[in-house]
């Protein structure tokens, strides 16, 4: 998969994932936000997410461990996650 990490209008990281076939460039011009902190490529290892590589168009680069604690803190089951589950 690849990613985007964007900074929303408060300042905060927001990681954005979608298909490899998708440019980092045209998903970046979709999204609301006017700044790209970083980009790659990620993967789900066996210690966590794996995040590397970058995009020239955009002049940005991965940040390994930043980038995967950022995701994983987006993507961490949360207790509203838990109710929400439970009800389906």
């Amino acid at each position: 998969m690849k990613y985007l990490i964007v900074e929303d209008f408060s300042g905060q990281p927001v990681p954005f994932v979608f298909p490899r076939r998708v440019d980092h460039a045209d998903m970046f011009e979709q999204l609301p936000y006017g700044k790209v902190i970083s980009a790659g490529y990620v993967v789900l290892g066996p210690s966590g997410f794996e995040c590397f590589g970058g995009n020239a168009e955009l002049e940005v680069k991965s940040r390994p461990q930043e980038d995967a604690a950022v995701l994983a803190e987006a993507l961490r089951v949360r207790p509203a996650d838990e109710k929400f589950r439970s009800e389906q």
